[in-house]
């Protein structure tokens, strides 16, 4: 068992009548402006609690419990104090010379660090089997690219997917990329469009290429294949138990892959364990930069709007993506599964090959 100390002032001996929560309306204001604020949860932290410890006696209790226990939760924002992290099963509390003293169980002594409030995930190698992606996704979308932009040329979505893989292809002429082949010009007959795009496509595909252009194209595919039930997405076994106890305990956890935020949501939508979005809090893909670059890192970061890097903790099977994670000030675990490539020796990260092992039960 473990006992956090939440430092409170000792209540004044005489308190002045109790008046309504209603009567400190302007009081309240500041957080409800605080909440429209990037930061909402550290000003709250570092200016709303303080003015209300130091002006306890200013304010009657009953404000004070509502201002703790019921305005942060309606706001959306947990109970628990900066330096600690969420306190869970919560157990019993009690006041000892005016210093509330709250006995709870905290996590396996294995777990998450308790600053670590946010969990970054990787997919292909961390939640997903390389081979699934590999094996079935690419595959399905090479066979299936024509076809789709076939039946879809005229729509709006796939204008815009074929204005953002023409850019691509022209700078990838320009750089000299292998493989690129030119795109005719926008007023070409459709079968010749269709042909020269597919063709880009199987080769950037062939090439396991990275880039916004492939996976926004990809997801529009293989979201067809999902709706159609001719696809079906695998994740571990262990994936479905470590995001439920995670939302459970608290946690905050999102996705960062280079498959596009659409494709992200099929996959984690059509698991074959159900669907799993309503434990994650939001996706990222590429559109905020390249996964093995520090400044995408930070981007998410700040996107998440946490007091520090440190809070957040990122998986990946990817040994490049990890030092950038690092170099960004992200704690990182490297994810060790099946068909995952070989990591250098002494790399220095600390490694699993189940989310098991991150979060026992409680």
């Amino acid at each position: 068992m473990l006992y956090f100390v939440l430092s409170t002032p000792p209540l004044p001996p005489l308190l002045p009548k109790y008046s309504k929560c209603t009567d400190c309306d302007s009081f309240f204001f500041f957080f409800f402006k605080a909440y429209r604020m990037r930061n909402a949860r550290s000003v709250i932290y570092s200016h709303g609690i303080n003015a209300c410890r130091s002006n306890l006696s200013e304010f009657p209790v009953e404000c004070h419990q509502y201002l703790l226990k019921e305005k942060l939760y309606t706001l959306g924002f947990d109970q628990s104090f900066p330096g600690h992290g969420p306190l869970h099963n919560v157990e019993s509390y009690n006041y000892k010379n005016g210093r509330r003293v709250v006995k709870a169980r905290a996590l396996h002594e294995s777990a998450l660090q308790p600053l670590q409030r946010y969990i970054l995930l990787d997919i292909e190698g961390t939640t997903t089997p390389i081979s699934f992606v590999t094996d079935v996704l690419f595959p399905y979308a090479r066979n299936n690219v024509r076809k789709h932009l076939s039946a879809t040329y005229d729509t709006e979505e796939t204008k815009a997917d074929i204005k953002l893989l023409r850019a691509q292809v022209e700078d990838d002429l320009k750089q000299g990329v292998i493989g690129a082949i030119p795109i005719p010009p926008e007023d070409a007959e459709k079968e010749e469009m269709i042909s020269s795009l597919a063709a880009n496509v199987e080769e950037m595909i062939k090439a396991d290429r990275k880039i916004t252009a492939l996976k926004q194209l990809q997801g529009h595919v293989w979201r067809t294949g999902f709706q159609t039930k001719e696809l079906e997405a695998v994740v571990y076994e262990d994936v479905p138990e470590a995001l439920r106890k995670w939302h459970a305990s608290g946690l905050k956890v999102y996705i960062y892959s280079s498959g596009s935020i659409e494709a992200q949501k099929l996959i984690f939508g059509n698991s074959n364990y159900g669907d799993l979005r309503k434990y994650l809090c939001g996706f990222f893909d590429t559109t905020i930069g390249n996964k093995k670059e520090a400044r995408s890192y930070l981007e998410i970061s700040q996107s998440l709007g946490v007091d520090s890097p440190t809070e957040v903790l990122f998986f990946t099977d990817i040994y490049q993506e990890a030092i950038a994670a690092k170099e960004a000030g992200l704690e990182v675990i490297i994810s060790v599964r099946p068909g995952n490539g070989p990591l250098p020796e002494n790399h220095g990260f600390k490694t699993i090959e189940s989310f098991v092992e991150i979060l026992d039960p409680i």
